[in-house]
């Protein structure tokens, strides 16, 4: 092809123009912290956008860029012009998926990860093997043999990455409201989450019941398309929108739809734009509707004002934002309040809060040095804050910390947000949080 990019939905032109040059996004970069390249800063992969529409063709090199960047968007937040670099992203990495040829080993990689983690059926076939070789250590042995490190480091990561697993918790297909029915809401189940953190989905229906919620699960849930999007596969993600639309939209009539997975919940609110880009207005229409019911967990508990009684849970926690609510939603306050409001409990704030942990989707699959580079990180400065528990309310982020600090031999028990509630709600021993 003579340029780099195509007629459908390429790098808007209107918005490349917002962004001036000024350099407030270079220090909130991972990357550039990390390299000092400014072509791999927000500013520098623009310039590369405004190449391609000036006629550039889509080099190796260029590509490199762009698969670099880690979406984690703090440069949307840092950005005083307010360029939506995200925007600008996804359209670029779409491009770049139907255009530029991928070596054999980054193409298998790519169909494993992309075969695998959005279908939950698939996920729960090795949730058994893996609960076994956990328990027998054959993890650990393999990582010491270092064997998929030297050769399909890939694989490496995504298997440092696993979660320890424990018996899987079932939800059933409604959770009625404790006491007076406040608002019925359905809760996203996910991939990742409903198959490796179930734990969190049972302790998330839990809360909401205890504050009122009639709680609706779908049954036949996949994936939201929140990691196709994410990585410019679009006709993949906009399939998994409309199905995740069509689920809900057979549910009895929700109030909102809760979500406690940051990634997804970005991509849902998100799917007024990801669907325009069929050119469909009566799709996109109908999903702008859909993505302004959805809310985080955190959103909706403080949007009602809670009501549960609070038990007293005497820690020190670390609240980590995931970059996909706090600089993609813009929800930081609401996770702080709902944790204030445990009598007992006392939250530090880390150094360099705003600056990615790596995960990124499966950015640490595809690019285990950089993103083990900036887990390291992230996982001195939450040390050096001394915490009894570290919380967050992202899967990756969770699994991505955990894996960074084992690496430095400083393990900190890690849960999520809703976790932490339920445990207070309940009445729960503390210790049983810090197992």
């Amino acid at each position: 092809m003579s340029s780099a990019f195509d007629a459908h939905n390429p790098p808007s032109q209107e918005l490349i123009a917002d962004c001036v040059h000024c350099g407030f996004c270079l220090p909130t970069c991972p990357t550039y912290r990390l390299w000092g390249e400014e072509m791999d800063s927000p500013r520098g992969r623009i310039h590369l956008m405004q190449a391609g529409l000036e006629g550039s063709v889509l080099t190796e090199q260029m590509v490199e860029h762009f698969d670099a960047c880690l979406g984690c968007m703090s440069c949307v937040t840092a950005c005083p012009s307010g360029v939506q670099y995200d925007r600008l992203l996804e359209q670029t990495r779409a491009q770049v998926e139907r255009h530029h040829e991928r070596t054999p080993a980054e193409k298998a990689l790519r169909r494993t990860i992309f075969s695998l983690f959005p279908y939950p059926d698939r996920l729960r076939k090795l949730r058994g093997p893996l609960r076994v070789a956990q328990r027998l250590g054959l993890d650990r042995a393999l990582r010491r043999t270092r064997v998929l490190d030297r050769f399909l480091p890939g694989l490496a990561a995504m298997e440092r990455l696993t979660p320890k697993l424990g018996p899987p918790e079932k939800l059933p297909s409604e959770v009625p409201a404790a006491g007076a029915e406040r608002a019925v809401v359905g809760l996203l189940t996910g991939c990742v989450q409903d198959v490796f953190f179930s734990d969190v989905n049972a302790a998330t229906a839990r809360v909401l019941a205890a504050e009122g919620c009639r709680v609706v699960i779908p049954p036949g849930q996949g994936c939201c398309g929140a990691l196709s999007s994410h990585s410019g596969r679009e006709p993949e993600a906009q399939d998994f929108a409309r199905q995740t639309m069509a689920t809900f939209a057979a549910a009895p009539q929700l109030d909102t739809v809760v979500v406690n997975a940051a990634g997804c919940g970005s991509a849902m609110k998100d799917y007024g734009a990801l669907l325009a880009a069929e050119d469909d207005a009566a799709t996109a229409g109908s999903a702008t509707v859909f993505a302004a019911g959805v809310r985080d967990l955190s959103e909706v508990l403080t949007e009602l004002g809670t009501v549960a009684t609070r038990h007293p849970l005497p820690l020190r926690v670390a609240y980590h934002d995931a970059c996909h609510l706090g600089h993609a939603q813009g929800v930081r306050s609401q996770p702080r309040e709902l944790l204030r409001e445990i009598p007992g409990l006392e939250i530090v704030e880390i150094p360099d809060a705003a600056i990615c942990c790596g995960s990124a989707g499966v950015y640490n699959i595809l690019h285990p040095q950089t993103a083990g580079e900036l887990g390291e990180a992230k996982a001195r400065n939450l040390l050096a804050m001394k915490p009894d528990l570290i919380v967050t309310a992202n899967p990756g982020c969770l699994m991505q910390i955990a894996n960074a600090l084992e690496k430095l031999g400083s393990p900190i028990p890690m849960a999520h947000t809703a976790t932490v509630l339920d445990a207070s709600i309940r009445g729960v021993p503390v210790e049983a949080l810090l197992r």
